[in-house]
């Protein structure tokens, strides 16, 4: 096995009331979530739970780069998906996947994990090269 040198952690927690006003507003949604995001948390029951767990993994991986949501990181590029097992994953696209290589000098390897409780949704993201 190979030994992993871990570049950032990152966690964050998030009223999910507060990610549901956000969204109402169709500009906020586009700017926020990705249309695979969109696609995927509209089809649910408890939509609002969905993408206040992705936002809290959006927060949670900026932090875990070190530099927040700045510097060209858009957070619609920072897509929260999940393996067929049902795994939480990050796939970085556009502007936001060349800044973090040219950075990092390599794709990185994220590890995520989400959680929610009604009212409140919390990730936790590690960043290792």
């Amino acid at each position: 096995f190979s030994i992993m040198k871990i570049y950032g952690i990152g966690t964050d927690i998030v009223c999910v009331d507060r990610i549901t006003k956000l969204i109402k507003n169709k500009k906020y949604l586009n700017r926020l979530f990705s249309k695979e995001e969109i696609f995927k948390c509209s089809k649910l029951k408890n939509n609002n739970n969905c993408y206040a767990k992705r936002f809290a993994a959006k927060e949670a991986f900026s932090k875990a780069f070190g530099t927040g949501i700045s510097n060209g990181i858009n957070l619609n590029e920072i897509v929260v998906t999940n393996e067929k097992s049902g795994k939480p994953l990050i796939k970085l696209q556009g502007n936001t996947l060349k800044i973090i290589i040219k950075k990092l000098k390599k794709k990185p390897k994220i590890a995520l994990s989400l959680s929610d409780e009604k009212n409140y949704a919390v990730a936790f993201v590690t960043i290792s090269l």
